[in-house]
């Protein structure tokens, strides 16, 4: 795609943006639309009106040059095209999608914890106004989302898709393993570097043990939520509630996400799933990107690619394609332009809420316990594991999604390995989240 011939017909057309969230990504996104010539940010809002400070001057930009405002409520003299909804909070996300829909502004949906919830909604009420609600490329569900139209277009058969973790798995020639700037020796991974006769459920099993016995966690709230968002936007389901998380090297994908019958650990096709990649010091990272596995048709152009280097399965059924990469608020420019300007998202075409994610508990909690996040930046609460189960309605005796359960009190005692359901927590039912949701249920018909 020639993104300038795209635009080119809009020259000299200036898109004004307001920006909800100050953090890492709306400071990387500050930074580069400096050099854009149509793309402009006119107001920056933050409840922390120090962070929009240090945001705009690490833009290089003058500090009057942009209204600061610490609720978008508050932007009533300021006119702009597109609200980037970047605070990662669910209840703010649907709140300032809402307005921004209310004032007939795109949403450009940074905040894929409100886009689990209520995102199908968001996009409806959008569409009906003549505007656009969608995800961004910057972040994994867009970019996803993306790369799997691209390889429909082209009719090409996807049987797995997914993400790669955040933070890669390196293990170094002494077997020790640095994740995150920690060092874990004697991990246990030198001698499961290859097969070596293993199928790929035990590799993985074996692969997988061997670092939560040594404290490192192989599942993170924030991936869950990402192909949970991609799910209700192409379909794909699940392999299992739980997903699999394998920790794979980039070169056995291919190979690994094949069904169980055909060597591999995969129990259907059209299945989203999380991997963490593991590699050597040397190898490149495959930085949280994104990946599908595609059936290999013709057997005389897959090996062809094979020789170009592209990793195809040793049994020559599937090959892997992947954009090992995600750059923050570096790409988002292009969704923007693309639905102030073309009208169209880069993210999902009428998502549907095929899936939610939800929360079981993996300890004992009493009543009265909070369900306090813990590790604010993966929004993760001691104590509950992220799964992806079928959409259904909420309500008293179903169970409650995830960004609905967390920060609330228990009303009830209850005990590890139970999924979390509406009448165990003390929920606000009269919030804008918990009606907008209660909406998005009868719209689509969810029961």
């Amino acid at each position: 795609m020639n993104y300038e011939a795209l635009f080119k017909p809009y020259e000299g057309r200036v898109v004004r943006v307001g920006l909800v969230g100050a953090g890492d990504f709306g400071t990387s996104l500050l930074a580069q639309v400096q050099c854009i010539p149509n793309l402009e940010i006119v107001v920056v809002c933050d409840t922390n009106l120090a962070q929009i400070d240090a945001a705009i001057a690490s833009a290089g930009v003058e500090r009057n040059a942009i209204a600061a405002v610490t609720s978008m409520k508050d932007a009533t003299d300021v006119e702009f095209d597109v609200m980037v909804e970047g605070t990662g909070s669910p209840i703010a996300a649907a709140e300032n999608a809402v307005l921004a829909i209310s004032r007939g502004q795109h949403v450009v949906l940074v905040s894929k914890e409100g886009a689990i919830l209520v995102g199908p909604i968001l996009y409806r009420m959008a569409q009906e106004k003549g505007l656009v609600y969608t995800e961004v490329d910057g972040d994994q569900p867009s970019l996803l989302i993306g790369l799997m139209s691209w390889a429909k277009t082209l009719g090409l058969e996807i049987r797995a898709a997914g993400k790669a973790s955040e933070y890669d798995y390196v293990l170094e020639d002494d077997d020790t393993l640095s994740w995150q700037s920690r060092k874990f020796p004697n991990i246990g991974l030198q001698d499961l570097w290859v097969p070596d006769g293993l199928s790929w459920s035990e590799l993985i099993e074996q692969r997988n043990q061997a670092v939560l016995k040594a404290g490192v966690p192989t599942k993170t709230v924030p991936d869950y939520c990402e192909m949970g968002v991609a799910m209700n936007a192409t379909g794909f389901k699940p392999d299992l509630p739980a997903l699999h998380a394998p920790i794979l090297r980039t070169t056995e994908l291919a190979d690994a996400f094949q069904l169980v019958v055909e060597g591999g650990f995969m129990l259907g096709k059209g299945r989203i799933d999380v991997f963490n990649c593991l590699r050597r010091p040397d190898e490149a990272s495959f930085a949280g990107g994104v990946f599908i596995i595609v059936s290999c048709e013709d057997e005389n152009t897959w090996e062809l690619l094979r020789g170009k280097g592209h990793v195809v399965a040793l049994n020559n059924k599937t090959a892997m394609l992947y954009n090992p990469q995600h750059l923050l608020g570096i790409e988002a420019p292009i969704t923007i332009l693309c639905a102030a300007l073309l009208g169209l998202p880069t993210g999902a075409v009428d998502p549907y809420p095929h899936v939610d994610l939800v929360a079981r508990t993996s300890q004992d909690f009493k009543k009265g316990d909070v369900l306090a996040i813990t590790n604010a930046h993966h929004h993760e609460v001691d104590g509950l594991s992220p799964e992806l189960m079928p959409a259904i309605a909420i309500g008293e005796g179903n169970p409650c999604p995830y960004y609905l359960a967390v920060g609330q009190q228990l009303v009830e005692d209850v005990a590890a390995g139970t999924v979390l359901i509406g009448s165990m927590l003390a929920l606000d039912r009269s919030s804008l989240l918990y009606q907008l949701r209660e909406t998005q249920d009868d719209v689509f018909g969810v029961k």
